[in-house]
């Protein structure tokens, strides 16, 4: 069943929001740019209105300069059309420059900086007849035509009024001389700039808001676009987590192997087993090569006894090391002086195994510090 405008009530999804973005999808505001170009325009204008004057009345005086040189030959007459036409470009250029990076700020302004390719792509449907009648008169269209018409109409009174005011203003600058006539025109127009730039400005400030309302309102979606949407979303969580739980296994993998390379498991009897391994001259201190709680522990255990590796029961290090180190990291200081009894032990152990000794005795108690102990932490807390 084909969806409708009408199915889509729910308000867009960020993710739909980012890829209409991709998509070049972005709110734009004409009026603004409309009214940053002109206000530009305008205020340069204002700005160097006195060096503008001055240089219209020395090009104006100069074009009017005429001796028997210029009328000898074609060369004079075309120096002074380059001379008039280079001294009328270079302040259009100047402002016409001002008015496109003000144009392209005020764009940045209402839709952000969105770097896309995709809107330039040819796409074959919009070759459709059929579909671009629907485009032409679809209520969108409508909204901005009737826009585009009442800001002309607005615009259009405004100069209308403007000019019936001012009519005898400009009347009277005919009898004046060429100097003072353009300064006056200069100063009578620059009221009605100020006005358009008003007008410019009311249409900006209602347009930029309503681009982003109608923007919202296209990507509304359907309840079936959202539950297609988390479908796909929830697609990527089980591939992540499927990712996470395969590296879980190889480190896991990789951290048992090295079980049989350690030099004595400190276990808590049955929750919690650390391996421990030290090697004179390569290592400051010792490390942690592999430990893990519940099954990891007895996996540890299990693996431990077939390499014949020894096996201490000694809880109160066990859960400290456990809680305070990780894989592949050196033991903390303040457990220095109890692996170096249990270090000890093992080294006595082996050489009794190869007849080089006497069996050791039984560890005494651990230094182990009461805050480094999550069980005596515990029992702190619950006291």
């Amino acid at each position: 069943m084909a969806e409708t405008a009408q199915d889509r009530h729910l308000p867009a999804s960020a993710r739909k929001i980012q890829k209409a973005r991709e998509d070049g999808q972005v709110a734009r505001s004409r009026d603004l740019g409309h009214f940053g170009a002109i206000a530009a325009g305008g205020g340069l204008l204002v700005a160097l209105a006195p060096a503008f004057t001055g240089a219209l009345k020395d090009l104006i005086t100069a074009g009017l300069r005429f001796d028997r040189s210029s009328l000898a030959g074609t060369a004079p007459m075309t120096e002074r059309l380059t001379t008039a036409v280079s001294g009328m470009l270079l302040p259009v250029l100047v402002i016409g420059a001002a008015m496109v990076l003000v144009a392209l700020a005020a764009g940045l302004i209402s839709g952000g900086w969105n770097w896309t390719f995709k809107p330039l792509q040819p796409k074959f449907d919009k070759l459709d007849p059929l579909s671009g009648l629907g485009r032409v008169f679809s209520k969108q269209q409508l909204g901005e035509t009737l826009k585009a018409c009442l800001l002309a109409l607005v615009l259009g009174t405004i100069g209308a009024l403007w000019l019936r005011a001012h009519a005898q203003d400009f009347v009277a600058t005919l009898a004046l001389p060429l100097p003072s006539a353009i300064s006056q025109s200069a100063s009578t127009l620059q009221s009605g700039l100020v006005l358009l730039v008003i007008a410019l400005a009311l249409f900006a400030v209602i347009d930029v808001p309503l681009q982003r309302y109608r923007l919202l309102q296209r990507l509304k979606m359907s309840h079936q676009e959202m539950k297609e949407e988390f479908r796909q979303l929830e697609g990527n969580l089980e591939v992540k987590n499927k990712m996470r739980a395969r590296m879980r296994e190889v480190a896991q993998r990789r951290m048992l192997a090295a079980v049989p390379k350690a030099d004595i498991v400190v276990m808590n009897p049955t929750h919690y087993a650390v391996a421990l391994k030290y090697e004179d001259g390569s290592m400051a201190a010792p490390r942690v090569v592999a430990k893990g709680a519940d099954l990891i522990a007895l996996r540890i255990r299990d693996l431990a006894n077939e390499s014949k590796v020894p096996v201490l029961q000694a809880p109160p290090l066990a859960r400290a090391l456990y809680a305070h180190t990780e894989v592949d990291q050196e033991v903390p200081a303040a457990l220095f002086a109890a692996v170096a009894q249990v270090l000890a032990w093992v080294y006595q152990l082996r050489a009794a195994m190869a007849g080089k000794g006497a069996m050791p005795a039984d560890l005494p108690p651990l230094p182990v510090p009461a805050e480094l102990d999550p069980h005596t932490k515990l029992q702190g807390a619950d006291a």
